[in-house]
C-alpha cells in the first residue's frame, strides 16, 4: 500500500471513528491508560503470516453452515508503531476475502480500536475497540447483520509455537450470549 493511500485510510478511520469507537457499556472501554500501556501490544504480529479462516455463511441463522479459505494476513507497522496494517487476501471454494484492517492505538487510554474495510464493496466497518490483558486481546463494536443492530466481540489468542487465533462473534441480546462466525488462524511463515 503506497503510503499517500496508509495517510488517506488513516484520515477517514480518524473521522469515522470520533462518534462510534464504543457504545455507553463497552467493557472495552473500562481499563484505564495507567493500567497498562498497551502501544506494543501487537509487536509480535509484525510479518507475513499463513492464514486458516473459516466463517459461517449466515450468521444469527441457527444454521452451521461454516465455509473455509486459506491465504496470508501481511501485518506492518506504519506511524512509529502508534498504528499498523493488517492485508489479508485469502480464497475457498466460495470465493476470495480481501482486505484491510487498520489498528489504531489510542495514548490516553491504552486501547486500540481496530477498523475493517472489506475490498469486495471498499465499505469499512465501524470499529472495535479494545486491549490485551494477559496476553489476550479483547475488543467490541456494533454491527448490523441482516438489518438487525448486533454486538461484536473480537479475540486474539496465543496457541503457542507460532501460532494465533481470531474469533469474531455477533450478540443479537445485549451480550447476554455470543454465536462465534469468524476463527481465522495465522502461523507464522518461517524464512
Amino acid at each position: 500500500m503506497k503510503p499517500s493511500s496508509i495517510a488517506l485510510l488513516i484520515s477517514a478511520v480518524l473521522a469515522f471513528s470520533q462518534s462510534s469507537a464504543a457504545w455507553p457499556d463497552n467493557p472495552a472501554t473500562k481499563t484505564s491508560a495507567a493500567a497498562h500501556d498497551g502501544q506494543h501490544d501487537f509487536d509480535w504480529e509484525i510479518g507475513t503470516w499463513d492464514t486458516q479462516l473459516k466463517r459461517l455463511r449466515e450468521p444469527l441463522s441457527g444454521k452451521a453452515d461454516w465455509v473455509e479459505y486459506t491465504g496470508t494476513s501481511v501485518v506492518k507497522a506504519v506511524m512509529g508503531g502508534q498504528a499498523n496494517l493488517v492485508e489479508l487476501d485469502v480464497r475457498g471454494i466460495s470465493g476470495r476475502i480481501a482486505g484491510v484492517s487498520l489498528r489504531l492505538y489510542q495514548p490516553a487510554t491504552g486501547q486500540w480500536t481496530l477498523h475493517f474495510a472489506n475490498l469486495a464493496n471498499g465499505l469499512m466497518t465501524d470499529p472495535m475497540q479494545g486491549s490485551f490483558k494477559n496476553g489476550q486481546g479483547t475488543f467490541y463494536g456494533k454491527d448490523t447483520v441482516d438489518g438487525r443492530a448486533v454486538l461484536v466481540r473480537f479475540l486474539i489468542v496465543p496457541m503457542g509455537a507460532g501460532q494465533w487465533r481470531f474469533e469474531q462473534a455477533y450478540s443479537a441480546d445485549g451480550g447476554r450470549r455470543w454465536e462465534t462466525n469468524w476463527i481465522a488462524v495465522d502461523t507464522r511463515r518461517k524464512g
